[in-house]
């Protein structure tokens, strides 16, 4: 099976006299192809990128924030940049120094625009994320617009119906962590190899892909590998060697531009020459075993295929189908037409194989080192689904599929990309509505009497909900107590001023840093001194003597604000997964049930002296 193109006439596999080009065509000698007609199904750019937008503006309106790194090593440091006080952790301690401040100076800059339009630093918060909002969907357009001029305008529509009401991409779109950067980059990256229209574009590919490497996360530059590939094979091909090796120079020297950049920015801030990139890779790779991500946890091969499965749903297992079937369609066909086009398709679908192989078989693991791959993944998925139905759709009577009527053929397909289209967006609005309130309690904070209030908001078991000191007011400082946790907290930005010059925080070695993970404690204070503080309680959840139940202590504490959290050890599977209305018609034992997440003020007469 070939994939469809307006330009094939019917049959026959070749380019008509009519067509511009075949998505099976070379490029001409010099790079350069003949340019694309308008196919059916295609969408304008601009309203392509409308709807990535509003997908994305309602993640960056209403996303929980899914992971403290998040927090802790992108949203502080901004906030130390752009207010001069935040929390800090041992990756920005010179003496570690595996973290890159200008991946955060680009955030601040917007962060800093935004404080022009309001005093309100949560408005910068939202600012920031409404910006990754837009250069998301710039970037999913860019590749949008490849896929439908290169492949087909079908699989154009499929890729951004997946992109849209995947959960995945609800989360990974405008996450400020430097997974989602490279997920960015590696759209624009994939456009570029993929569309030929004007020439081949192998130096743009690089480029990006050696941005999102450097800037954003090193390991994301293994996804070029297969394209690199085959623009290697068409080089060879075509006798364009010596073109071919002008525009890899091309490409590689404007990656080493913005390391240069990378390195100028870093050398400011730490105070000495670093080259950020290679120590996160010695880091994670080459630091042994008592230091390395694995000291963060470990989890089990399989554990991609259940987080994949949650996030996608039905278009993960197209995804994982998309390379079997494009591999049969290849061996069972003759066409050539139709073998040079599957070959190119498995090209395009096997960044996604490598990725998840290579993942799968670190033990320490996490849902973000997928964010890179969320697009390769639904292109998979579109290309699998486009290339089943180009099957199903079949009227040659010959076939069993052929006899089947055509109005019990749309109700499959239908209920099926509703099926995906539902689930997701009821896995999204359950996300939405159980995670959201710690981005919700700390509205009273905003009031006159705490503006300027040199007070304390304390956090203990709940340290890592925390969504940051964007949500407090100027001179309140977020501080930890003792909980269950044993590991290492972030301590703070050094934030001396006179004879130190500019961001001393970011220089300053701070007391109490480790590589391994170890418990300081002096990172936490005594909640007699704390003036506000944070908690949850779940009916049922036990207790203990660093993890008391500070809601209940009513004469201690009084609550300021409350929402409600989902209590996930009391909830049911199918609630756990997906959004469940609280209705009488639910059975009780598939209704949501629910805890509390509170934001309290110490009693006048509890105040410390």
């Amino acid at each position: 099976m070939t994939l469809p193109s307006p330009s094939n006439e019917k049959g026959t596999g070749r380019p008509s006299a009519k067509s511009k080009r075949s998505i099976t065509a070379q490029p001409e000698r010099g790079g350069h192809i003949p340019e694309l007609g308008i196919a059916p199904f295609s969408l304008q750019p601009r309203v392509a990128f409308t709807v990535f937008f509003v997908a994305n503006f309602l993640a960056a309106s209403y996303a929980p924030i899914q992971d403290c790194d998040e927090v802790f090593n992108f949203w502080e440091p901004t906030h130390y940049l752009n207010h001069r006080f935040g929390l800090q952790t041992w990756e920005y301690a010179p003496e570690f120094s595996i973290r890159s401040w200008l991946y955060i100076v680009i955030h601040a800059i917007i962060g800093k625009i935004g404080s022009l339009l309001s005093s309100n630093k949560t408005f910068e918060f939202y600012i920031v994320r409404t910006v990754l909002a837009i250069a998301c969907a710039a970037s999913e357009t860019r590749l949008f617009s490849a896929i439908s001029r290169t492949l087909n305008a079908r699989i154009g529509i499929m890729f951004m119906m997946a992109m849209v009401f995947s959960p995945g991409m609800f989360h990974a779109s405008v996450a400020y962590l430097p997974s989602s950067f490279s997920m960015y980059t590696a759209m624009l990256g994939m456009a570029a190899f993929m569309d030929w229209r004007g020439g081949l574009k192998t130096h743009l590919g690089i480029m990006w892909f050696g941005i999102g490497a450097i800037v954003g996360w090193p390991f994301s530059a293994a996804l070029i590998v297969p394209l690199v590939m085959e623009d290697i094979a068409l080089a060879y091909l075509t006798i364009d060697r010596s073109e071919a090796a002008f525009r890899y120079i091309d490409g590689i020297v404007r990656s080493l531009l913005a390391l240069a950049l990378q390195v100028c920015i870093d050398t400011f801030f730490y105070h000495k020459l670093v080259v950020v990139p290679w120590r996160i890779v010695m880091y994670n790779v080459f630091s042994g075993s008592s230091r390395g991500p694995d000291i963060f946890g470990i989890e089990p091969w399989h554990f991609y295929l259940r987080n994949l499965s949650l996030n996608f749903n039905l278009w993960f297992l197209l995804a994982a189908a998309a390379g079997p079937i494009l591999s049969a369609e290849f061996l069972l066909r003759s066409r050539t037409s139709v073998k040079r086009t599957s070959i190119r398709s498995l090209v395009f679908v096997s960044p996604f194989y490598l990725w998840l192989a290579i993942f799968s078989v670190q033990p320490h693991k996490e849902e973000r080192f997928m964010y890179p791959v969320y697009p390769f993944l639904c292109l998979n998925a579109a290309i699998a689904l486009h290339t089943l139905l180009s099957h199903f759709g079949t009227a040659d009577p010959r076939t069993l599929i052929g006899k089947i009527p055509a109005q019990l053929k749309l109700a499959v397909v239908s209920v099926f990309i509703i099926s995906a289209i539902g689930v997701g967006t009821l896995r999204t609005i359950g996300i939405m509505t159980a995670y959201r309130a710690p981005l919700q309690v700390y509205a009273p904070l905003r009031h006159p009497e705490f503006i300027r209030s040199e007070q304390t908001v304390c956090f203990g078991k709940e340290w890592y909900r925390f969504p940051s000191s964007y949500f407090l007011p100027s001179g309140m400082r977020a501080k930890f107590v003792k909980s269950a946790f044993n590991g290492l907290l972030p301590g703070e930005f050094s934030e001396a001023k006179i004879g130190f010059g500019f961001f001393p925080g970011s220089w300053l070695d701070p007391s109490g840093m480790n590589d391994q993970n170890v418990e300081d404690p002096g990172k936490y204070t005594d909640v007699d001194h704390c003036t506000f503080l944070v908690d949850s309680f779940f009916p049922g959840a036990p207790t203990s003597s660093v993890e008391p139940n500070h809601i209940l202590d009513k004469n201690t504490w009084e609550e300021m604000q409350c929402s409600s959290f989902l209590d996930a050890s009391q909830t049911h599977l199918l609630g756990r997964i997906l959004w469940v209305p609280d209705l009488e018609i639910i059975p009780a034992r598939f209704r949501r049930k629910w805890g509390r997440y509170c934001l309290m003020r110490r009693k006048p007469n509890k105040l410390r002296s």
